[in-house]
């Protein structure tokens, strides 16, 4: 059975709660759902710290071998962003997407283990292979970071729950 959308929400939260590098508390708030387009409009609260995670939504589709091992693919991103003060240090900035990648690295590890202890249902579908990062700034406030994007997938349930449908 696949997880649902605030599994996967909580189970990064933790990743961001667990980190050394990241350290999100309730009251030091480094792990925030937003998504792309809010960050590169700029980030627009007054509660975030950096280093800071960011969990976007997913998108999802269906594989389907001839109805015999449906599939739901789920297609998602976070983002790892820190904050540089002078936009014009090119050095600061190579410095910043260094420390994020390295972050993202522990990350996708921490889910490689996890999967392999089979301890989290929530990425059991995980594979790197499936992971791409890109490198993102936003010269509006100078948060400079990379978005790393997954595909997760699961086994669709194929038992019909009876409570599900009325009987004609």
């Amino acid at each position: 059975m696949s997880a649902t959308f605030s599994q996967f929400v909580s189970y990064f939260e933790n990743l961001a709660r667990l980190h050394t590098a990241i350290r999100h508390t309730d009251t030091e708030k480094h792990f925030f759902r937003m998504e792309l387009d809010e960050v590169l409009d700029g980030i627009n609260r007054t509660d975030v710290a950096f280093p800071m995670m960011i969990l976007e939504g997913y998108s999802f589709d269906f594989t389907d071998n001839k109805s015999d091992n449906p599939q739901k693919n789920r297609r998602g991103a976070f983002m790892l962003i820190d904050h540089v003060s002078d936009q014009s240090d090119y050095d600061q900035i190579q410095s910043a997407w260094e420390r994020m990648e390295n972050i993202g690295d522990d990350i996708l590890l921490r889910i490689m283990e996890d999967k392999r202890r089979l301890s989290v249902k929530e990425i059991r579908g995980f594979e790197l292979s499936s992971v791409e990062g890109l490198l993102l700034a936003s010269e509006l406030n100078g948060n400079y970071g990379i978005r790393f994007s997954y595909t997760i997938t699961s086994t669709v349930k194929q038992t019909e729950n009876l409570g599900t449908w009325l009987e004609e």
